[in-house]
């Protein structure tokens, strides 16, 4: 009843209603958007334009003395697509690599971002421009128009996504096979790119500019262990975007003085760390039983070998063979008197005496290599 009435309670609450669907909004959008940066890997790009928003945002305060959220969102993303001009204008005019125009933009423009920042503090009306909340985020100071901003503009680049849904797959996965059916890749890019920055910009006021491209990535990377397939891993990354906005937002309102932000990334992280542990295909512990069973397969497949070869060495087939024997001629085979036992169990050798075992008929077809010299042998010597 305690927890029933504290769930009630915050489910009352109105601004945690608008910080979780803010943080929802901002997941799914994220989560959207990050699928494709992640496929590309491009994980840094985030990353770089969240650092890349910093100074548009120290700019537009100075220039206009408004701190208004539209005008310092304006700022961050005018500040975020020049950053993605000048990496794209590094790595196409350059030799240096993407990864390292992405870190050379994030250092320069969260540098100079600092910098006008410290210089902002030093200006008489530093009290009122509150532009700390960009570096951390602050989500408890989300209103309903900002909500709203960010379902607006976040409907737009999902449906832009839905419109050019093959045009980006191809971009994706293979860009010269776009660019040979007459696709313009590069516009495509830019495009894409941009409503990347769009989502860092929307969620730097929630989770602020050092955490933003966590929520870029982590959907994503969670998302791609348990599927294949781009439509089903956009989908389950949106949704791991949402759960993990909502449920970081709950926590977060459910604890005195614990912050949105990090609380959403951390979500977002536990999602992916049970997803690296536990996705069927991809997921460590899947894999470490795959890796069992198969250890255990090939095993059992030397020991049974090693009785057939046994067998036809010997005039009686029947004849037993000891454990050690097989010990002796498979010693990486793991537990011989384990594999023996599960063998018997499955009718493919038998026990002839303590210590002592043959293989069976049954045993003998599974190896049909090793059936067909034996029985091929035997009925040559019949007739």
């Amino acid at each position: 009843m305690i927890l029933w009435d504290k769930v009630a309670e915050l489910a009352g609450n109105h601004t945690l209603q608008t910080v979780a669907m803010g943080s929802a909004a901002l997941g799914i959008v994220s989560g959207v958007l990050g699928a494709f940066a992640v496929l590309r890997k491009q994980s840094l790009l985030g990353d770089a334009m969240s650092h890349a928003a910093l100074p548009g945002i120290a700019l537009i305060f100075l220039l206009t003395g408004s701190k208004a959220p539209l005008m310092l969102v304006l700022g961050a993303a005018l500040s975020g697509w020049l950053g993605i001009l000048l990496i794209m204008l590094i790595v196409n005019t350059t030799r240096i690599k993407s990864d390292s125009a992405l870190g050379i933009i994030m250092s320069v423009f969260f540098g100079t971002g600092l910098v006008l920042l410290t210089f902002i503090q030093k200006r008489p009306d530093a009290s009122q421009a509150g532009l700390d909340r960009f570096l951390f985020g602050q989500a408890a100071a989300l209103l309903r128009s900002d909500v709203v901003t960010i379902a607006a503009l976040g409907g737009v680049a999902l449906a832009m996504v839905s419109i050019l849904w093959k045009e980006f797959k191809l971009l994706s996965f293979d860009r010269d096979f776009g660019a040979t059916l007459g696709y313009p890749m590069a516009f495509l890019d830019v495009l894409l790119t941009s409503f990347v920055v769009l989502a860092v910009v929307l969620g730097l006021q929630t989770v602020g500019v050092v955490l933003m491209s966590a929520l870029i990535v982590a959907p994503a990377a969670a998302a791609r262990q348990w599927t294949d397939r781009l439509g089903t891993m956009v989908l389950l990354s949106g949704l791991i975007g949402a759960v993990s906005g909502t449920t970081g937002a709950v926590i977060s309102s459910a604890a005195d003085r614990l912050p949105t932000g990090p609380m959403v990334v951390l979500m977002a992280s536990l999602i992916v760390a049970v997803s690296l542990l536990m996705a069927p295909r991809r997921g460590l512990v899947w894999a470490w039983l795959r890796h069992r069973a198969n250890n255990q397969r090939l095993c059992l497949e030397t020991v049974l070998e090693d009785l057939c070869e046994l067998a036809q060495q010997h005039t009686d087939p029947g004849h037993g063979h000891s454990e050690k024997m097989l010990k002796a001629i498979s010693p990486g085979a793991g537990d011989i008197g384990r594999s023996l036992r599960e063998l018997e169990e499955r009718g493919w050798v038998k026990q002839t005496s303590p210590g002592h075992w043959a293989i069976t008929e049954a045993g003998l077809r599974e190896i049909p290599e090793i059936q067909t010299r034996y029985f091929g042998r035997d009925r040559e010597a019949t007739a």
